[in-house]
């Protein structure tokens, strides 16, 4: 009778073993063979100005300090697989305004982007078609200390595309 907690303790472990959780970036669905990455600048089909080269660099920077995967820019250096991104679309809108002025004083961004992940034999790793990012910025209404907010905004959600499509390609989503 007294082994009897240990025993449902044993049984509770040996169960729980086999329940399929497991650490986050742990269980790749990636190949094995998979050892390096082609990250070509992303296109733009956008108007906002430079905006793929944030991306590109965001993914670039996440993959380095995430993965043990080398990264390179083109294909022709050897890799084991190209990742192709495209930003679709940056739209800016007033969010918000000022009731005394009749001014925006804050501005709502929208970020479309896809991003497919081809191994060396064609066959597609990774495909999302469908990235949608959303962030804002206030706008101030003191012109000696305007400050245009966009470029910060865009680097914030760059980062957050990159440690989304990161972590979306290493756990398989």
């Amino acid at each position: 009778m007294r082994r009897m907690p240990y025993l449902a303790a044993w049984l509770l472990c040996l169960a729980a073993q086999g329940c399929g959780y497991h650490t986050s970036g742990h269980n790749s669905q990636l190949p094995a063979n998979l050892k390096t990455i082609a990250i070509p600048a992303f296109l733009n089909t956008s108007r906002s100005y430079r905006i793929e080269q944030l991306f590109t660099g965001a993914v670039v920077q996440e993959f380095l300090t995430r993965t043990h995967y080398s990264i390179v820019h083109e294909q022709e250096q050897g890799a084991d697989a190209i990742l192709r991104g495209a930003i679709l679309n940056a739209i800016s809108t007033p969010a918000t305004y000022d009731s005394k002025t009749g001014r925006a004083a804050s501005v709502s961004v929208t970020v479309y982007a896809k991003v497919t992940l081809i191994g060396r034999d064609g066959k597609v790793l990774y495909d999302n078609p469908s990235y949608i990012f959303h962030d804002q910025y206030q706008l101030s209404n003191d012109l000696s200390t305007f400050f245009e907010e966009d470029t910060p905004t865009l680097q914030r959600m760059s980062r957050d595309f990159a440690r989304t499509l990161v972590s979306n390609i290493l756990e398989g989503f």
